[in-house]
C-alpha cells in the first residue's frame, strides 16, 4: 500500500519532475520507469527497477550543506543496495531536455 506522504509527493511533482515524468513515459527510452517511489527508508524521483536505475531531480536546497550531507548518505544506501544513481539540477531538465533524455539512455544501455 501507498503511503500517504508519497501520494503526496507524486500529486505535487515539480515543474522539473512534472516535465521529466512526461518525457520518460513517451519517450523511446525503451524501460518503464516509476516516479516517487519507496525504496526502502528512501522515497526515489525516478527509477526504472529493470534497470536498478534510479533518477534523482535536484533543487537549490541541494546545495545547503546540511541537505548535501545527507543525500550522501542517501546516494550511499542506495549504491549499497544495488542502484546506480544519477543526478540532473532541476536547470537542467528546464533547459536541457535533450541532454538529459542522452544521459539517462546512456545509462539505459550501458546495463542492456
Amino acid at each position: 500500500m501507498v503511503s500517504e506522504h508519497v501520494k503526496q509527493l507524486r500529486a505535487n511533482l515539480t515543474d522539473a519532475e512534472l516535465r521529466l515524468w512526461h518525457e520518460v513515459r513517451r519517450s523511446a527510452l525503451g524501460h518503464k520507469f516509476r516516479r516517487q517511489h519507496p525504496l526502502g527508508p528512501y522515497v526515489v524521483d525516478f527509477i526504472c527497477l529493470a534497470q536498478k536505475l534510479i533518477v534523482e531531480l535536484d533543487g537549490g536546497q541541494h546545495a545547503e550543506p546540511e541537505n548535501a550531507a545527507k543525500d550522501v548518505e542517501r546516494t550511499a544506501w542506495l549504491k549499497q543496495s544495488g542502484y546506480r544513481i544519477i543526478r540532473f539540477w532541476n536547470n537542467d531538465v528546464l533547459e536541457n531536455m535533450s541532454g538529459v533524455l542522452i544521459r539517462i539512455q546512456d545509462e539505459l544501455k550501458a546495463r542492456d
